[in-house]
């Protein structure tokens, strides 16, 4: 005797999850891939933590260059990428360059990535 199986309508179902917020568009995804490759570098992670870690969240070029053991030209390479994506800002005091943490740069990285 052959057993009847029961058929499940599954077109009146959605197979998905509905969105409960909106996702990043192409433009914003973009420009968060660009402001991670610049996090993505350890150099760069130390660098950040040093100046976050400094007085008033500032510090020179100079102060930076020993901790990260690294030449100074590296070191400026890398303190551009930062301020070019937006987390540090450069100052000129005499011949030395000065960095800043730009606030809140880094939690804007994390409110893009946290559901709400």
């Amino acid at each position: 005797m052959a057993t009847m199986l029961e058929v499940t309508d599954v077109t009146a179902e959605t197979c998905c999850t509905p969105l409960v917020r909106e996702p990043l568009t192409a433009a914003e995804a973009d420009q968060l891939a660009t402001t991670m490759k610049a996090l993505a570098d350890p150099t760069r992670l130390r660098l950040l933590s040093i100046v976050a870690a400094s007085l008033d969240a500032e510090a020179c070029v100079c102060d930076l260059i020993e901790p990260v053991g690294l030449s100074q030209p590296t070191v400026s390479h890398h303190l551009k990428v930062l301020t070019t994506a937006g987390f540090l800002t450069r100052s000129k005091r005499g011949t030395w360059a000065y960095f800043k943490l730009v606030p809140g740069a880094l939690d804007r990285v994390s409110q893009l990535l946290v559901a709400s």
